[in-house]
């Protein structure tokens, strides 16, 4: 499930901000420290997270540094104080995804929370597709690719035969055993597929 995290060790600041992203529907996990998101966060967790830059214990920035050395690639937006704008810069240039100015103007978080959250699920979508056509590729014999690669660079059967020192008959074999395979119908929907995946 996509939500959005809120890490900021204070409550009335958390409870104030699960309120306005409830009020946009918008699913909300409030977590009272860095130390308790880093202690519930899972590698399939979904969203984004908007993390305060300075919390009693550990901080927003070492929270980042952390789930970054763990492979989170989640988008992180900070929350920060007019004298954090250089350290959230340079946590702009680890990877976060944003930071916002307190005092914040609630509609221009919002919409960079909704964009971010956005951002995560086309990452993940496009991820998910790439993983998908990778086990289907891996499911392909040796000849079956190599049938493949010359199909995708416009080779007719004949002149893929030729190539090979293969019948017609037999790339027409494999020509279909590759569309079957990838789940495709055409030449020009296989290219697709593989030039989309790149």
């Amino acid at each position: 499930m996509t939500t959005l995290h809120i890490v900021d060790d204070d409550e009335a600041i958390r409870d104030a901000l699960g309120w306005l992203f409830q009020s946009r529907n918008v699913p909300v996990a409030g977590w009272p420290s860095a130390e308790a998101f880093l202690e519930g966060w899972k590698p399939d967790m979904a969203g984004c997270l908007l993390l305060d830059i300075r919390m009693e214990g550990m901080s927003g920035l070492e929270l980042f540094d952390r789930l970054l050395s763990k492979g989170c690639r989640m988008p992180v937006i900070f929350l920060t104080g007019h004298g954090d704008v250089p350290i959230a810069v340079g946590a702009l240039k680890k990877g976060a995804r944003d930071f916002v100015e307190k005092p914040f103007n609630d509609n221009e978080l919002v919409d960079r929370v909704i964009d971010a959250l956005a951002f995560d699920a086309e990452q993940r979508e496009r991820e998910a597709g790439q993983a998908g056509l990778a086990a289907r590729l891996a499911t392909l014999t040796q000849r079956e690719r190599q049938v493949m690669e010359l199909v995708v660079a416009g080779r007719l059967n004949k002149v893929i035969a030729d190539e090979l020192g293969i019948s017609m008959r037999t790339v027409e074999v494999h020509r279909s055993h590759v569309f079957e395979k990838m789940r495709v119908k055409t030449a020009v929907e296989l290219t697709r597929l593989l030039t989309g995946a790149s």
